[in-house]
């Protein structure tokens, strides 16, 4: 079937073709019925015509038909039928001179009669022969009778019978597929007011469909629906970061400009060199604000079907852990504890990401009682757990949900406000979760990872 067939018409050819189907094969059982049906009906009245002979030759000797079977012979519906009598020892009794001559065998049935078809005169006719014991003046034994008559007859009424057949089937079928054409029509009306009510939305209104629909297209509309609420969420979503980082890359735009005219502004060489190192540590810090802010959008874009590299996380974790503790202050010892083996399909560059904003959130807020921060990863239940752990001043429990939100801070401490939530963006991406735990001293953030 052609793609780019209607629906309409789809459902037209669906319905129609097993009844043309249908429709054909009970033409073909009509034309044999007919067949059946009219042999029968021409046999009977061949029947009829011989035992009428038969009974006149025993009764009038073949001198003479009565005017009844006479009257039988030549008004029978069937057309004239003719008539052939042998008596006994062969010879010609009465009727027609000459019987018509089977074509083939002539098959004889139970009671003794032949029905055949047969050539009389040049012409195909059917005949009845039998066999009939009878006296006639005196002389008794087997008389055979002969019936026939053109087989045009019978085939002119199989056709009449069969055109009638096939003309009800015929108006039967057309009748059925205007009805069909015309109610599908009908039936399909509420799709073209499903598809007035698509045409609707737009990216301003993205409104549920509130329509009444056929049971079968309730499917389709739950799920435009659900299609049209995520949409609408995923765009508050970025309007919502837009507005974010806007606000939260004005104010250091703004201090990268106002430090960029101070520098061409310095008294002196001094003051130059100290302030060109103020505004290139500004930079550092607005670049890496807007990377955080470029990479949690990349997170939430992703899905675990996207996520197909190989990504070795032992190593991965062993790599980040000691690029931390090169950067930590003395006072603070930065330990791992990571398993072997540990592999999950992923990003590694957000992984990496990832799991250095841990480490760095609690090496930065987590006050000055920090001594000690260590990493574990192990796997278990099909997830890989990544957890850091320090002994700090943690984060209070009700203060959890809002760590893990972006742009939030915590107290005074410094930051973007990024760093949890880029953690939570990155575990989600990959099918896992990040959460928040106090300890008795400091705080547990434990991310997983689907292994995929």
């Amino acid at each position: 079937m052609a793609a780019n067939l209607s629906l309409r018409a789809r459902l037209t050819v669906i319905i129609l073709t097993p009844l043309v189907v249908i429709s054909w094969l009970v033409g073909v059982w009509a034309v044999v019925d007919a067949q059946n049906r009219a042999d029968d009906r021409f046999d009977r009245a061949l029947l009829s015509a011989a035992l009428a002979v038969s009974r006149d030759v025993a009764v009038s000797g073949g001198d003479a038909l009565s005017p009844e079977t006479n009257a039988l012979l030549r008004d029978s519906f069937s057309g004239p039928v003719f008539y052939h009598v042998f008596a006994p020892d062969g010879a010609f009794l009465t009727g027609y001179a000459t019987p018509p001559v089977p074509v083939g065998a002539a098959p004889v049935d139970a009671r003794g009669q032949q029905v055949f078809v047969g050539i009389h005169q040049s012409r195909e006719v059917v005949a009845l022969r039998f066999v009939d014991t009878m006296q006639v003046e005196g002389w008794s034994g087997d008389y055979t009778i002969t019936v026939w008559q053109d087989l045009s007859f019978r085939r002119a009424l199989v056709r009449d019978l069969v055109r009638s057949s096939l003309l009800v089937i015929s108006l039967l079928v057309a009748t059925v597929a205007l009805v069909v054409w015309f109610g599908v029509r009908f039936g399909l009306r509420p799709l073209n007011d499903l598809e007035d009510a698509i045409a609707r939305r737009s990216t301003d209104e993205l409104d549920p469909i509130q329509r009444n629909v056929p049971e079968e297209v309730t499917g389709i509309v739950n799920t435009l629906n659900s299609l049209f609420r995520a949409l609408s969420q995923n765009m508050a979503a970025q309007a919502d970061f837009i507005s974010n980082a806007a606000h939260q890359l004005r104010n250091p735009i703004a201090g990268v400009l106002a430090l960029a005219e101070a520098t061409s502004n310095a008294p002196n060489g001094a003051e130059a060199k100290q302030r060109t190192a103020d505004l290139l540590q500004a930079a550092r810090e607005t670049s890496d604000l807007s990377q955080k802010l470029l990479l949690m959008e990349r997170a939430k874009a992703f899905t675990p079907a996207r996520l197909r590299a190989d990504v070795d996380l032992s190593n991965l974790l062993r790599a980040v852990v000691d690029n931390v503790a090169t950067s930590a202050d003395d006072t603070v010892r930065v330990d791992a504890d990571i398993a072997p083996g540990l592999r999950v399909k992923g990003d590694e560059t957000m992984i990496l990401e990832a799991v250095t904003n841990l480490l760095e959130n609690a090496l930065i807020h987590c006050g000055p009682t920090l001594r000690q921060v260590t990493l574990t990863a192990s796997e278990a239940h099909r997830e890989i757990r990544i957890e850091v752990t320090d002994d700090g001043k943690g984060i209070p429990p009700d203060d959890h949900d809002r760590a893990l939100t972006r742009f939030e801070q915590l107290g005074s401490s410094s930051g973007s406000g990024l760093g949890l939530s880029i953690v939570d963006a990155v575990a989600r991406a990959h099918g896992g979760t990040c959460a928040l735990r106090s300890q008795e001293r400091g705080l547990s953030a434990r991310m997983t990872l689907a292994k995929g």
